[in-house]
């Protein structure tokens, strides 16, 4: 299991030792065995949650999974996005905090879907919460049927939409309990966590516990390091546009830079794709592809990595290399004598991917390798925006 507690020492550290001393493989393999499928944390809107559902679609059509399983999925992935929605914390008078944005976590664990959503309560509304999820967990399937209809009846809804019947209907629809806790921010307001989960088999085994603690300290690690968006998984063209579209919907400034980092995200993943390791049987869960999304004050660095054999990883480092080494006017005449050329040196030879990955972004282009045996390493490469 991926251990979160040593991810939480890190994030206690200061940022320079972090940046040196946290190792994309282990993030990487930890989601790997996790088998952590998305985390998403900013504002939610509309676009963004119809993109986070499209994604979970394509990842469980790609392994086959039932309709009648799907349908569960979905049903409690849009009561736990409309949760964050309707009660994300917005203050007209200033930004969010990074602190006080959203999150919605998915992975694939222990046979089971498990989903977590994080949003910010108000401290004083934090005892009634409890109290009615305490209720809810309680009560057995039928009993549950029962209070929602009476909830129902009762016709107590509050200003924010809901009285409780967000919560009833995910208990009901997961057969398992609702596991939460809450992590104060400040004397006024709460960080709400609440994780559901759905079991792969069909006769719908019940999940005892779940420790809710690991997601708080992924939460705590992705603030530290302002992260945005991690992606770890099978990458096809649907799940390419589903990741765009929440590119474009998120606050990542003005138009021409979104544009660019979508560009640039496109070449990322194609050359990682490209050149991943073709040997699944070596690799856990075949070669998926880690993407995330990192702010560092008005920079934003994209990441992305996957497996990678021997041979191809040298080819890859000497081009890398190479295109590091050009000014920007250099890139420009390298770029057209790749396209005109078809006798460039093999030593210095660069892929038109990688050129126009050097060329949209406007930065060198950083790399990370981490042997893994003595044929397969971890390649992470990072361009900045």
């Amino acid at each position: 299991m991926f251990n979160f507690a040593l991810l939480l020492f890190f994030v206690n550290m200061e940022q320079e030792q972090i940046e040196k001393q946290i190792n994309e493989l282990t993030l990487f393999e930890g989601l790997q065995r996790e088998d952590l499928v998305y985390v998403y944390r900013g504002f939610f809107s509309q676009v963004i949650t119809d993109s986070i559902i499209a994604l979970t679609e394509n990842n469980l059509d790609s392994i086959g999974e039932s309709s009648k399983l799907k349908k569960r999925v979905f049903s409690i992935m849009v009561e736990c996005l409309q949760n964050i929605t309707r009660h994300q914390f917005i203050d007209e008078n200033e930004d969010q905090s990074p602190d006080q944005s959203g999150m919605f976590v998915i992975c694939n664990k222990d046979k089971s879907y498990q989903m977590t959503s994080g949003n910010v309560v108000n401290n004083d509304a934090i005892p009634h919460l409890k109290k009615l999820l305490d209720k809810v967990n309680s009560l057995d399937k039928d009993a549950l049927k029962d209070y929602y209809k009476q909830v129902l009846e009762d016709g107590s809804i509050s200003n924010k939409g809901g009285a409780g019947l967000g919560l009833i209907e995910m208990a009901r629809k997961s057969g398992n309990k609702l596991f939460y806790t809450f992590e104060e921010i400040n004397d006024e307001i709460s960080y709400f966590y609440m994780n559901t989960s759905i079991s792969q088999q069909l006769d719908e085994v019940t999940i005892d516990f779940i420790d809710i603690q690991d997601v708080v300290a992924l939460h705590k690690f992705i603030l530290q390091k302002n992260v945005t968006l991690i992606f770890n998984g099978g990458l096809n063209q649907k799940s390419l546009m589903d990741i765009l579209a929440l590119i474009n919907e998120q606050a990542f400034g003005r138009l021409e830079r979104k544009k660019k980092m979508c560009n640039v995200m496109v070449e990322m993943l194609q050359n990682v794709v490209k050149h991943g390791s073709k040997n699944s049987d070596e690799i856990p869960g075949g070669n998926p592809v880690l993407f995330y999304i990192a702010q560092n004050g008005e920079e934003f660095s994209l990441n992305a990595g996957n497996y990678i054999d021997k041979v191809s990883m040298e080819k890859v480092t000497t081009k890398i290399d190479h295109l590091n080494t050009l000014s920007d006017d250099e890139i420009d005449d390298y770029y057209m004598k790749c396209l005109l050329d078809f006798d460039v040196d093999n030593s210095k030879e660069a892929g038109l991917g990688l050129v126009d990955l050097r060329m949209k972004s406007g930065h060198k282009i950083n790399y990370e390798i981490t042997p893994v045996n003595d044929t397969l390493s971890f390649i992470l490469m990072q361009v900045i925006i």
